[in-house]
C-alpha cells in the first residue's frame, strides 16, 4: 500500500544527489557529505567558497574559520533551531532561544546586521548572508572587543558572549566554552592546513564563467 506522500520520494532522492534537501515545498541546501574536510566541503559547494572567499575580501575572516563556526554551532544544518523545553517532561514547549540557521545567530543580531549593511533579504539559511555575517561580526568584534581575526579561540569565545560579554571576560567562568573554543581553534588550522593543498584548484574554479563547458 503508498503513502499519499510516496510520490515524494523519488524527487527527494533526486533532490539529494543535487545537493538539496526537499521539506515540504521547500529547497534547503544538504549538509557536506564530509564536513571534516574544507577541500571536500568547498568542491561539492564551490558557491560556499565564492561566498567565503568575498567575506574574507571584504571583512578579513578566512574561510577556514567560517567553516569551523557553522561546524560548530549547526553541523552545516542550514536550519538548525535549538532544543525545545519540555514541559511535564513531555510537553514541547518554547525553544530555548531564536538562533536560528547556520551561525545559531538570534533574531535580534540578525536584524541589527540586516539593517547595517542593507541586506534586507539575507536569510539566516543562506551560507552565503551567513558567511557574509560573519564576517561583519567579526569586523565588530574586532572594533568593540579587540580581538584578533587571526585568534579562532578568542573569535569564537566573543562570538558566543558577545563583545560586551567578552570584554567582561563572562566566559572565565564557563569552563565547558573554553574547550569549545579550543575545539573550534584546533578544527580552523585543520580546515587551513586542508585549504592550503586545495586552495589554488579552488580559485580556478570561482574564477571559471559558470557557462564555460570545459
Amino acid at each position: 500500500m503508498h503513502s499519499r506522500h510516496s510520490a515524494w520520494l523519488p524527487i527527494s532522492g533526486i533532490a539529494t544527489l543535487l545537493g538539496v534537501v526537499v521539506v515540504g515545498w521547500a529547497c534547503v541546501t544538504a549538509p557536506p557529505r564530509n564536513p571534516e574536510n574544507a577541500c571536500d566541503i568547498f568542491n561539492e559547494h564551490v558557491s560556499w567558497y565564492r561566498a567565503a572567499r568575498q567575506t574574507q575580501d571584504r571583512w578579513g575572516v578566512a574561510p577556514a574559520l567560517q567553516l569551523a563556526v557553522v561546524y560548530q554551532e549547526s553541523s552545516f544544518n542550514a536550519r538548525a533551531r535549538p532544543p525545545r523545553r519540555r514541559i511535564l517532561w513531555i510537553i514541547p514547549g518554547w525553544r530555548l532561544s531564536s538562533a536560528y540557521g547556520y551561525g545559531q545567530v538570534v533574531d535580534a543580531t540578525w536584524e541589527r546586521y540586516r539593517a547595517s549593511t542593507g541586506r534586507l533579504g539575507a536569510d539566516r539559511d543562506e551560507f552565503r548572508d551567513v558567511s557574509d555575517f560573519l564576517g561583519w561580526y567579526g569586523a565588530e568584534l574586532q572594533r568593540v572587543a579587540l580581538i584578533d581575526l587571526d585568534d579562532p579561540a578568542s573569535f569564537y569565545l566573543a562570538y558566543h558572549e558577545g563583545p560586551a560579554g567578552y570584554r567582561r571576560r563572562s566566559f572565565e567562568a564557563k569552563p565547558w566554552l573554553a574547550r569549545v573554543a579550543s575545539r573550534v581553534a584546533m578544527r580552523t588550522r585543520r580546515y587551513e592546513s586542508q585549504l592550503s593543498r586545495c586552495r589554488e584548484q579552488l580559485d580556478a574554479r570561482i574564477r571559471t564563467p559558470w557557462w564555460w563547458p570545459f
